[in-house]
């Protein structure tokens, strides 16, 4: 960014996709100290005023017409970084979308009363960090080496597979705060993204802990408009160098980043409802590229796109010895298969089978046990009554719903009502809903175990943790608290509900929710064991041996393989147009795309009457075919049409 001139470029917030440009104004001479690169201002623009970014003063305009003028600094805050505005312009061209809508995630909204409450310079020099506690990293076997790596200043980028504790304590937060404090102390900053509230807790005070008070700052969008920005502020003036915090954390303007990290890659909460959709991995691997600061992933479990990426050697796998895994987790017994099924038969289709129940019996005389559900109420998907294969409709193979209390089931995809029912398995007829809520199973749970106590654990009320005593913990995936000194047992219901799903990432996801509960149980050396209840029978279920084998690393590669023969995300790039069938089929027609691309579609895509085209091509060609649904909502933009479209660039899921 040029700092003088007479002339300064503005990226004016219009929100219309053909006018994601900069554009040329004067600068005014009373303004000329204060209009800075990054600065907000405000323009005339098309008879009205609107808001914008300064991004740099030159000293001609290529437009030969009459020039405005500034109409006014806003704020003498430069909010815009260039890195930041190069890390904006490289997503928009990579996920088909503008640099206005990424610029408008990067930066929270202004508080004036935050600006003016916090001072420009800190009081005084900071305390020394404290020595940077290692112990946890020297568990894995590259760990020692990639702090040693950071502390010199290099770049290294790792994924690393988290194994629980041998003392089961909840030591990931610990292993992130030590990345950050070895950076810190090298005179460098990180940022460490985590999904939701409950991480960012945890790992708050491990920073807390490693780095001394003052020396971090949480940036989440849960916080208030005036906490949001003053943290924003405190690291865009280099009073902190260290920030954790959620999605709204992955843009923040760290001075001399060192590190990038976040933690659970899997988890859907990383990736951004609005346009253009960065996940938290896109944007931090771009961040790296253009600073040259360490990668960091950690997570119980690794998606395949991570595994594509130590594939590609962008990433080295990190992980802690076979020999300390086994020793460190607990022991998993799948219900309805080896010997149980002999003393058992119905096991394998039981919801709570005899293994599980003898398993939490025997769990709650020394402790607490956890309770996977899958959600809680009812599904409306429906399953055979004898076998509990999913319900599918006989025209399109589409899952079968309840749209009413009486009626019969009807398909989600294609709508038939499925009046006569007939299972492609046993041919039974009858059927049933397909999960119990996890507030029946509480019920259920405390009848069975009288005097016992159960607590639940879901959305709208979720526990951060449970004490050391016996109690039954029904919760939901994801909103499973921690157990103080870990969980003597845990039991998954409902394995299929999970591996059934309509979505590419079923298994992965299955698994990444699966080691999670799993990950809160203690190791098999203090007795902790996981049932795993439901799975389907018949054959090898990958994301179940993965389990049983806790590697996760070896699911992902396979799960990478299977996708790459399929030509799939993220080993091609795929990216959805979703809107109605006039303005889809208009996009496809228009768009210049490169001759490696194939378009499938459009159908129809939900209830709404939309249909969704799916845009396929090699990796190679993904940045044209990008480009080219930029220029198509360009000109759409500039028609003024009403009925745009919607652009979704992988590696997102494409069924979701």
């Amino acid at each position: 960014m040029t700092a003088a001139g007479p002339i300064a470029r503005i990226l004016v917030d219009t929100g219309l996709a053909h006018l994601d440009r900069p554009f040329d104004y004067l600068v005014p001479a009373e303004l000329s100290d204060s209009a800075v690169p990054g600065v907000r201002v405000r323009v005339r623009f098309a008879g009205r005023d609107v808001p914008g970014l300064l991004i740099e003063r030159v000293p001609e305009s290529e437009h030969r017409g009459r020039l405005s003028a500034i109409r006014t600094v806003v704020s003498a805050e430069p909010v815009l970084t260039e890195h930041i505005l190069a890390t904006a312009q490289i997503l928009a061209a990579e996920l088909a979308g503008t640099v206005g809508d990424v610029v408008r995630l990067a930066i929270p909204p202004r508080h004036a009363a935050a600006e003016r409450a916090l001072p420009q310079l800190v009081d005084g020099p900071a305390d020394p960090i404290p020595p940077v506690a290692r112990a946890a990293w020297e568990r894995y076997a590259a760990g020692p080496a990639f702090l040693d790596h950071l502390s010199r200043g290099g770049s290294p980028a790792a994924s690393v597979l988290a194994c629980p504790s041998p003392n089961h304590q909840d030591d990931w937060p610990q292993l992130l705060a030590a990345a950050a404090a070895t950076c810190a102390q090298a005179g460098r900053g990180a940022v460490l993204v985590v999904p939701d509230h409950r991480d960012l807790a945890r790992v708050d005070a491990a920073l807390t802990a490693a780095l001394g008070r003052g020396r971090h700052v949480r940036l989440s969008a849960d916080q208030g408009p005036q906490a949001r920005y003053t943290a924003y502020l405190k690291v865009l003036r280099g009073h902190v160098r260290v920030v954790v915090g959620t999605r709204a954390a992955a843009f923040a303007p760290v001075h001399d980043l060192g590190l990038l990290a976040w933690w659970d890659d899997g988890d859907d909460l990383h990736e951004e409802p609005r346009a253009p959709y960065p996940h938290v991995r896109e944007v931090l691997a771009t961040r790296a590229r253009l600073t040259g600061a360490a990668l960091l992933s950690m997570g119980w479990s690794r998606t395949a796109t991570l595994a594509g990426w130590i594939a590609d050697g962008r990433m080295h796998p990190v992980a802690v010895s076979a020999a300390e895994r086994k020793s460190s987790t607990a022991a998993v017994r799948i219900a309805g298969e080896g010997s149980a099924l002999a003393r058992d038969p119905a096991a394998a289709a039981a919801r709570i089978p005899s293994v599980a129940w003898e398993v939490a019996k025997a769990g709650l005389a020394v402790g607490p046990v956890l309770v996977q559900v899958p959600r809680r109420g009812y599904l409306p998907s429906m399953r055979c009554q004898a076998c509990r294969s999913a319900a599918r409709c006989t025209a399109c193979s589409g899952p079968l719903v309840l749209t009413s209390a009486s009626g019969p089931p009807s398909c989600r995809w294609c709508g038939r009502l499925e009046v006569a029912f007939t299972c492609g398995s046993c041919g039974e007829h009858r059927l049933r809903a397909s999960v119990v809520g996890s507030r029946r199973t509480a019920e259920e749970l405390g009848r069975a175990f009288p005097g016992t106590p159960v607590r639940t654990s879901g959305a709208g009320a979720v526990l951060e943790t449970v004490g050391s005593q016996s109690a039954l913990v029904v919760a939901t995936p994801g909103a499973e608290p921690v157990a103080d000194g870990g969980y003597a047992a845990a039991l998954l219901l409902d394995a299929w509900s999970l591996l059934d799903r309509a979505t590419l990432d079923a298994g992965e996801e299955a698994l990444r929710r699966w080691l999670g509960a799993a990950s809160l149980v203690r190791g098999r050396d203090r007795g902790g064991v996981v049932v795993l209840a439901g799975a389907p029978t018949g054959g090898v279920i990958p994301a179940v041996e993965a389990l049983v084998r806790w590697d996760a690393g070896w699911f992902a590669e396979g799960e990478l393989h299977e996708r790459t023969g399929l030509a799939l995300p993220p080993t091609a790039w795929v990216a959805t147009v979703t809107g109605s069938a006039v303005a889809v089929r208009t996009a496809i027609r228009d768009a210049a795309f490169p001759p490696e691309v194939t378009v499938f579609g459009p159908l129809p895509h939900g209830a709404t009457g939309q249909v969704r085209a799916m845009i396929c091509a090699p990796l190679s060609a993904g940045k044209a075919a990008a480009t080219a649904l930029r220029s198509v909502r360009a000109s759409a933009s500039a028609r003024k049409d009403p009925d745009n479209v919607t652009v979704v660039v992988m590696p997102r899921d494409p069924t979701s």
